[in-house]
């Protein structure tokens, strides 16, 4: 009877389990927004998908600008390389041509050494002759000494410099593996946020990243934003970024055909003789801080607490501005973004 008891109970608590289970799961489907009609994802108005979009478009951004940053540092890891592998290279021929010669003394000194230098004296039909020439071979043998001393120096170089490049192989290689992830990353966020997309119908789609974020501008803009620049570089670089209207945002991109939002302005000034750091966190310190207050058009702002996103002032509140991979390069108000400071880079 007790046996048959604990068989009862167990299956009984069994029932229980899968109910209670059965509970919560229909629960969670009523707290997701699931209406039982097989439906994976819940039901999100334009609005709303436009909200969780742009959060991972931003999220897309702040890892591609890291991403961006990683590959720098990966690219000069990899020039350090070669140059240290092209200059052990050359020392080593240096090396090898003082070892050659060394040699060649070696041997000569062996074929001339079997008498004694005293006897050699007494047997010489040219004493003095032969004095001078031990005096030349002493001499010569304090510049083989010498020699020595330059060849030991010479591998003592030549290992310092494999040591710096086995340091360079390793910084290089944990590079590349922080590129990795930060392409995972921003592969994540773009994908989640296409399938976002995909949900809508064209025309929301059209009113979500067409129909916001745009400033309106003449085809005189251009003229004045450079005319009002501080200098002939910004008035350069305003004039490239408006004629990269309608570019597409490619992240990683910085032209000539696609852009992200920190290769813009990289391209942009490049193509006034200016070079800029790659990532916006770099950008921001390239030049000097000026308040919002007084901005001109060629002015770098940046945007988001955590320096993520930057564009090109061009006046009237506006700038130009690579958004996302939704929208082409395009003219924006600052106001649209929270904003984090400006810089004036010439």
């Amino acid at each position: 009877m007790a046996a048959h008891r604990r068989i009862r109970q167990r299956v009984a608590g069994g029932t229980t389990a899968r109910a209670a289970t059965a509970v919560a799961l229909a629960g969670a489907a009523t707290a997701t927004g699931f209406d039982g009609t097989g439906h994976a994802e819940p039901r999100l108005t334009p609005g709303q998908v436009k909200a969780e979009v742009d959060r991972l478009y931003r999220e897309a951004e702040t890892a591609t600008e890291k991403y961006n940053g990683a590959k720098e540092k990966a690219e000069s890891a990899q020039r350090r390389l070669r140059d240290l592998q092209d200059e052990a290279a050359r020392r080593k021929d240096r090396l090898n041509s003082a070892q050659d010669a060394l040699g060649t003394v070696a041997a000569a000194q062996y074929r001339g050494s079997g008498l004694d230098p005293a006897l050699q004296l007494f047997l010489s039909e040219d004493p003095d002759g032969y004095l001078d020439g031990a005096a030349l071979a002493e001499r010569a043998g304090s510049r083989r000494q010498a020699a020595v001393g330059r060849v030991r120096t010479q591998l003592r170089e030549i290992e310092q410099l494999r040591g710096a490049a086995r340091v360079e192989v390793t910084s290089l290689t944990s590079r590349r593996a922080e590129l990795e992830r930060h392409k995972k990353t921003v592969d994540t966020k773009l994908t989640a946020a296409r399938r976002l997309l995909s949900r809508l119908t064209p025309g929301q789609r059209a009113g979500l990243t067409d129909g916001t974020g745009r400033a309106p501008h003449s085809p005189t803009d251009a003229r004045d934003a450079a005319l009002a620049a501080p200098g002939p570089r910004a008035a350069e670089a305003v004039s490239y970024a408006y004629a990269k209207l309608g570019s597409p945002y490619v992240w990683g991109a910085t032209g000539p055909d696609a852009f992200d939002c920190s290769g813009l302005v990289q391209a942009a000034y490049r193509s006034a003789g200016v070079s800029l750091p790659r990532t916006t966190y770099a950008q921001i310190d390239a030049g000097r801080r000026v308040p919002r207050s007084g901005l001109r058009p060629g002015d770098l702002v940046f945007f988001y607490s955590g320096i993520s996103h930057v564009g090109i002032y061009v006046g009237d509140g506006r700038m130009i501005h690579a958004p996302n991979p939704s929208a082409p390069v395009r003219v924006a108000p600052i106001d649209e973004m929270p904003f984090a400071g400006a810089t004036r880079v010439v």
